[in-house]
């Protein structure tokens, strides 16, 4: 039984580098007392907690994580308050405050009537603090400029973007001449002067002049002068890696910083250790080489590769943030017949709001006034503009494009579909794909592995090989720097939050990580058939009385019945008898019976509406009918038969049109290699006709609301990974049950919960388009993993060989990340392929025949 007082919150993470540092601050979190689930997202840079308020406080978790050697991201706000007159007040208006999730500290002033609120960027806002303190009864005079809203979090990350920025020009100052030298030197020295200059020639007193002077410089010299240079680079650029390889140790695991700090300090050290040997005349025990050169190299170009990174990293986020961009800042707002500009976070519901040509929708709302065409291409994906007047829905940030609109807000704030699609988009990228699993366990093993393998060849060689201590540490170092666990971590969640932002830009909104990795896998998708591959719209084509009965009464006792259901098939009915101005009434009793029809009392006479199925569980012979019926099912109708009292007075034939796009969106899956199968309550031969329609060769038909998940499991009891299409709402068990199950939106009415992905736009043909991109994000993960463990398994072994320089380790380790990362961004600029061109581009002979027709 879950925790009533459980609270959910995300915290913004800096200062994690690798896997092993997801782990560390995943380890960190789930220790501490009252928490009962963490996931941390080393690509978003995001920690998602759930605690409990008994037992656990924002404040515990945040210095938890800094405990364990990592930062949150936090912001200060100053708020004027108004209405304060005493202490209480101010009480009042801390507790208000204190009440917000994602609210650190709080504290107000009555002499200068100011808040001053810490607090968590994203987990709360500036608007959620002020809507905190007017709900308590007392105001805020908002001096903020709206077209600069606060963004704490990016000004931390470009904060970090610039500070990698210095301090590689610092390496860079100082690294730079270092290597020039030093190479300069050593070339020199191994030109002219043999491998033992100080034997040879200085110690015998032979070299005199300016030629024994440039000697000393060489041999004695320069080498303090490289430690001079290659100690800023070590210390202060290279500060951050000690720093986190001693705060890794201190919590009792290792990471990248470790790899980079052990390796850079044994060359630094060792060259100490070579200066006192020249000060001190014992070269021949401990060397004459210094590698500060070495470890000053591999500094700055891990630094180098640090700063293309979190660069690259910037951009798989770009998506999210257009979409944010997307929202207007202010809303003209009708009041009193006077139009008033206000903030966004202003517009209330009920508010009738202005939109004139060229502006985008403030927020979801129904049209009063007003003809317009509305670009929705920014949220459903589709480019060509809607058509809108009095009585249609709009959606918030959507671009009006002609008319001026008079629009009621019916949405605001976090309820608006902009506002729920960036949510799923976050929660999506937030999350771990399954196959982010393999990568976690290795990268759980992985330093502690390669510090074994580097200590293996420093003993290895220099006790075995017999080379001497100097060779072997080289080695060593070499397999330290080489190694990346980076890119292990980054293989995964860059490439689902490029492809879910991608997704999101072309109206395709993925749950989950664990969705968009499910759908690459699919081979069948089950299609509901009203209001998915038909309009969801039926209207009456036939109306037929038998036996005797008048047509018009009985047409008035059908539409008076129905005016008690909620089914598409019985509103067809109230339509049809309406616009014939049958005068209808209010029907006496009225029960509905899933999937079979209804019953209802009119002027005192029973009247039945439903199915062929239904009559006959009434008690109804239909034999002498059958015709009939088989007839109008042949054609594509749904019969419903109208039984009063206990004779069978008529039926009406009802016609839904097929949707525009469903035969390409057809024909597209199964050029993908998908098995298409309807599901539908209709009888065999109306779901047959509309299965030949839009070419679907396998149709399950007369299939209850409550057997489509048996249906489900059927097709998954054939060995197929099975995903179920339909409105996300009556669906909502089969939806469950499949696979995965894809919602059909429409626009303001997303029913975002109910699904696996939601295709905005409510085009089936974005099946076809949510498939190709779970293809495309996959094999770009694929992709990663596959360079991110054969670079490894490939090198750490050259390098243990003795075949690789430490310097190109570096070298090839600074650029290992960031080739993953910048695969991932490939998938920014991926185009999804339309339907047809899916269906062009497939072989003839690869198609079943129904794609072919429909192709």
């Amino acid at each position: 039984m879950s925790d009533v007082n459980s609270i959910k919150i995300d915290l913004p993470i800096t200062g994690m580098t690798c896997a092993a540092c997801v782990r560390s601050v995943e380890r960190a979190l789930t220790r501490t007392d009252g928490v009962q689930e963490a996931s941390v997202n080393l690509a978003t840079e995001r920690a998602s907690v759930s605690f409990s308020a008994n037992d656990a406080s924002v404040q515990s978790i945040i210095e938890r994580v800094e405990k364990a050697g990592y930062g949150v991201v936090k912001a200060t706000v100053e708020l004027p308050i108004t209405g304060m007159t005493c202490a209480t007040c101010v009480q009042n208006v801390e507790r208000a405050i204190n009440k917000r999730s994602g609210v650190l500290a709080v504290n107000v002033n009555l002499a200068t009537e100011r808040a001053s609120v810490d607090y968590i960027p994203g987990a709360a806002t500036r608007d959620d603090i002020i809507a905190a303190v007017e709900a308590a009864g007392y105001g805020v005079i908002d001096v903020e400029d709206a077209e600069a809203p606060e963004d704490a979090e990016r000004a931390a990350r470009d904060a970090e973007i610039d500070n990698q920025k210095r301090l590689l020009y610092m390496g860079i100052a100082f690294t730079l001449p270092l290597f020039i030298v030093a190479m300069s030197r050593d070339i020199y020295m191994a030109s002219f002067m043999g491998t033992d200059p100080m034997a040879d020639h200085m110690m015998d007193g032979t070299m005199t002049g300016p030629t024994a002077a440039l000697n000393w410089l060489l041999w004695i010299g320069w080498p303090f002068i490289f430690g001079i240079l290659a100690t800023p680079v070590q210390f202060i650029v290279g500060k951050q890696y000690l720093v986190g390889a001693y705060k890794a140790a201190r919590n009792g695991y290792a990471n990248m910083d470790t790899l980079i700090a052990m390796g850079t300090m044994a060359a630094y050290l060792y060259s100490i250790v070579v200066l006192f040997g020249i000060v001190f005349s014992i070269t021949d025990v401990v060397g004459d080489h210094v590698y500060f050169e070495t470890a000053a190299v591999i500094i700055t170009l891990i630094t180098l590769g640090k700063l293309l990174e979190a660069r690259a990293k910037g951009r798989t986020s770009e998506a999210i943030k257009k979409l944010m961009g997307l929202a207007p800042k202010t809303a003209t707002v009708l009041r009193d017949d006077v139009e008033v500009e206000v903030p966004i976070e202003r517009v209330q519901v009920g508010d009738k709001l202005i939109v004139r040509p060229g502006e985008r929708v403030p927020v979801d709302g129904l049209v009063l006034e007003g003809r317009s065409a509305i670009d929705e291409s920014m949220l459903t994906g589709e480019s060509l503009p809607v058509n809108k007047q009095s009585g249609d829905e709009v959606i918030g940030a959507t671009i009006n494009k002609q008319g001026r609109l008079i629009v009621e807000a019916r949405k605001v704030g976090a309820e608006t579909t902009l506002a729920q699609i960036i949510r799923l988009v976050e929660q999506a990228q937030g999350s771990k794909a399954p196959i982010q699993r393999t990568a976690d366990r290795v990268s759980g093993v992985f330093v502690p592995i390669v510090i074994v393998l580097a200590f293996l060849t420093l003993f290895g060689w220099w006790l075995i090989g017999g080379v001497g201590f100097v060779p072997a540490m080289v080695n060593m170092v070499a397999v330290l720097v080489i190694a990346c666990p980076c890119a292990l971590g980054l293989a995964t969640p860059t490439a689902i939050m490029v492809g879910t932002g991608r997704g999101a830009e072309n109206g395709v909104l993925f749950k989950s990580s664990a969705a968009l990795e499910s759908a690459k896998r699919l081979q069948a998708i089950a299609l509901d058939k009203t209001g998915t591959i038909t309009r969801g719209e039926p209207s009456v084509t036939d109306f037929i009385a038998l036996n005797d009965f008048d047509e018009k009464r009985l047409a008035r006792l059908a539409a008076s019945a129905e005016r008690g259901s909620e089914h598409p098939l019985g509103a067809a009915v109230v339509d049809w008898a309406r616009a014939r101005e049958i005068e209808l009434t209010q029907p006496e009793s009225f029960e509905a019976e899933s999937g079979r029809g209804i019953v209802a009392v009119i002027d005192g006479h029973t009247v039945r509406v439903g199915s062929p199925r239904f009559a006959r569980e009434s008690g109804h012979d239909l034999q002498a009918y059958d015709e009939q019926i088989e007839s109008l099912q042949s054609t594509g109708r749904t019969v419903v038969l109208i039984m009063v009292d206990d004779l069978l007075a008529g039926m009406a034939g009802i016609a839904d049109t097929v949707k525009e796009g469903s035969r390409e969106a057809v024909a597209a899956l199964q050029a993908l290699g998908l098995e298409v199968v309807m599901v539908t309550g209709d009888n065999e031969r109306t779901a047959q006709a509309i299965a030949r329609d839009v070419g679907i060769d396998r149709v399950l038909a007369e299939v209850l609301p409550d057997q489509k998940v048996a249906a489900i499991k059927q097709l998954q009891a054939e060995g197929k990974r099975v995903a179920m299409v339909g409105d996300g709402i009556n669906d909502a068990p089969a939806l469950a049950q499949a696979d995965v199950g894809i919602a059909i939106g429409t626009g303001t009415d997303i029913a975002m919960e109910a699904s696996d992905v939601t295709l905005v736009s409510g085009d089936l043909r974005g099946v076809g388009r949510a498939i190709q991109l779970s293809r495309f994000t996959m094999r770009a993960i694929y992709q990663n993993l596959f360079w991110a463990f054969i670079y490894n398994i490939s090198l750490i072994p050259v390098a243990m060989a003795g075949a690789l320089l430490p310097i190109f380790a570096a070298a090839a380790m600074a650029f290992s990340s960031f080739f993953v990362v910048t695969n991932s961004l490939r998938l920014r600029n991926v185009k999804l392929p339309m339907n047809e061109e899916i269906v062009a581009d497939t072989p003839q002979a690869s198609r079943t025949p129904s794609t072919a027709r429909a192709a």
